[in-house]
């Protein structure tokens, strides 16, 4: 593990707010354990182990009822680790795969058959090496024919160069953790309008509202980021999603506690039919129903 990477929370706490039956946390990862899903050569950073043990732990504790997995950059194109979380869970999981150009579609079914039913596109500089728009597109019209959508991470600044190349996607496009807005410019701030303008116009566009200890500047509470999450939910209810991003790869400031993080849904989505969209309508579209 790398000297300053903070491992997951070791004790959470119990959540004020219980989440209703069948609720997804559509973002989480699983990492290793490295002596049996050893890491990708080309990795930008190595993490501490985080099974998937440990994650429906988690699940279980924080009262959540399935699961997401994404794949994380630090396992690159060898997807065994998430297959192995999927076969784990059995039905209480999907998963979101990293995958090569030259994959075939039955390569591409096996992975369907364990439970994958998204690819992710990581456009974040610091944490792949990223590859011509041809490889992504390519990727993309082989995943549509499965009904997959994608999923795609990228930081705010790099929004408006991506989203002529975001257009030509065949699928439904989920977009992590709101664009990462810079949140001390305020919710009404250009670069934040250009994301929701974007999915105001273009309706094949998702977003998740997560990862708040990543775009605070406020501390733990994480306050400042409410305005931006319920902004979207409000707007875009039946186009969101929400996810613990459990262990929180790559945070250096803090570590959350997760069951803080559960008890934000409540204040990001008031209304009880958006806490239903969120948690459990739109994932069981997205991973479940297909």
């Amino acid at each position: 593990m790398d000297k300053d990477f903070l491992p997951f929370h070791p004790n959470p706490t119990k959540p004020s707010y219980v989440p209703p039956k069948g609720a997804v946390d559509a973002h989480c990862h699983v990492f290793g354990p490295a002596a049996k899903f050893p890491y990708a050569p080309q990795r930008k950073y190595t993490p501490g182990d985080a099974s998937a043990e440990k994650l429906f732990e988690l699940r279980d504790f924080l009262g959540f009822s399935r699961n997401v997995i994404v794949q994380a950059s630090c396992h690159g194109t060898n997807n065994d680790a998430l297959v192995d979380a999927l076969e784990k869970a059995k039905d209480l999981a999907r998963g979101v795969a990293v995958v090569d150009r030259d994959i075939s579609i039955e390569q591409l079914k096996n992975l369907h058959r364990a439970g994958v039913r998204a690819v992710r596109f990581n456009f974040v500089k610091r944490l792949v090496d990223i590859a011509p728009p041809e490889t992504y597109l390519s990727i993309a019209k082989k995943i549509a024919e499965l009904g997959w959508h994608i999923v795609i991470y990228l930081e705010a600044p790099d929004l408006e160069e991506l989203i002529p190349f975001i257009k030509q996607l065949p699928t439904i496009v989920v977009i992590d953790h709101m664009g990462r807005p810079d949140v001390s410019k305020g919710v009404a701030s250009p670069g934040f309008m250009r994301f929701v303008d974007f999915l105001d116009n273009t309706p094949n566009i998702w977003t998740k509202v997560s990862c708040p200890e990543r775009l605070s500047i406020t501390g733990p509470t994480y306050e400042d980021v409410v305005p931006f999450s319920k902004l979207l939910v409000e707007n875009f209810t039946d186009r969101t999603l929400w996810g613990t991003d459990w262990p929180h790869p790559n945070m250096k400031s803090h570590m959350p506690d997760d069951g803080h993080l559960v008890d934000m849904i409540p204040k990001i989505a008031p209304e009880q039919k958006q806490r239903q969209a969120l948690l459990i309508d739109n994932p069981q579209r997205l991973y479940f129903d297909i």
